[in-house]
């Protein structure tokens, strides 16, 4: 049964507890990449083996971009690149590697290309979740691959550390279960890179398929490029009815299916926030992100 989604105006909380509101011209994540290029022993001026290293959670924006830096190529280089890469991505895809530009270190040989290099993240991705205990989990939860490849990268992107991220990879399915919209900031966050002066104030307004706000279950495509932990705890979620999630502070983050305890934890986040607001510069706290979960009860069942 759909339940009813919350007002749009109450108030939701970011991954590791941080409450925001958005607001028109929120400005999207844009600085620049620092690409770990690890170059081996050798002289300068030769040809010298290097790696490639793409961390967990990165962008396919962000990859791009180191992709470009690595090579010694003008920016944008590689995104141009995509269409003729010859990626060999999952049909609901639709042409679009973010989610499949597998996080790890690779090797860069003499004669790489942004497109064997991409290649070579897409075709490990393959390898990755062409197993057979990938396929069985993604059936498992009546998932296809891809919507079990864009559940994790939400859990990568909310998952302070690795320990919640059964529980997140939890809450995001009881929510799609129960036909709750997932009010997500992670995915809000992805829309307003992609265009970050989006109509309308406030996630609630945000014109994208990626506001899980306005609208109801996954985001059409992943988020990020998660690990392989993020992918384990979307396979193999942690059992639990939890709604709600929050961190009061670091390593403290409280799941719950009762929305009376939740907002307990509301208030003990506000406590832990404004005692420590004044030693950041700019009010912030050190361990805020972006997502966000539901602000109110749902209703029915």
């Amino acid at each position: 049964m759909q339940t009813n989604t919350p007002p749009r105006n109450t108030l939701r909380l970011t991954r590791r507890g941080r409450l925001v509101t958005l607001v028109a011209g929120a400005v999207a994540a844009g600085t620049a990449v620092a690409v770990p290029l690890l170059l081996l022993a050798g002289d300068r001026d030769e040809a010298r083996p290097a790696t490639l290293v793409i961390p967990e959670g990165w962008r396919a924006s962000q990859v791009y971009d180191a992709v470009d830096k690595a090579l010694r190529l003008p920016p944008g280089s590689t995104r141009k690149s995509l269409g003729k890469a010859a990626l060999k991505l999952p049909g609901e895809a639709e042409g679009n590697p973010e989610g499949y530009l597998f996080p790890a270190t690779y090797p860069i040989p003499e004669g790489a290309t942004p497109e064997s290099l991409l290649r070579t993240m897409v075709d490990t991705a393959n390898d990755k979740y062409g197993l057979a205990p990938v396929t069985a989990g993604a059936q498992r939860n009546a998932m296809s691959l891809h919507q079990a490849v864009t559940v994790a990268s939400i859990v990568q992107a909310e998952a302070g550390t690795k320990a919640d991220m059964g529980k997140i990879a939890r809450v995001i399915l009881n929510r799609l279960a129960r036909g709750m919209p997932l009010q997500m900031d992670s995915t809000v966050g992805y829309a307003l890179e992609h265009d970050p002066a989006p109509a309308g104030q406030g996630s609630g307004q945000v014109q994208s398929p990626y506001n899980s706000y306005q609208r109801m279950g996954l985001p059409p495509t992943p988020i990020d490029n998660p690990g392989a932990d993020a992918m384990r705890a979307a396979l193999n979620p942690t059992p639990g009815d939890w709604l709600y999630f929050v961190t009061v502070r670091p390593g403290d983050t409280r799941f719950t299916a009762d929305y009376d305890e939740h907002l307990r934890n509301v208030a003990e986040f506000h406590a832990v926030h404004q005692s420590a607001a004044p030693a950041q510069p700019g009010g912030g706290v050190p361990w805020s992100s972006s997502s966000a979960v539901p602000a109110s009860p749902p209703s029915g069942g």
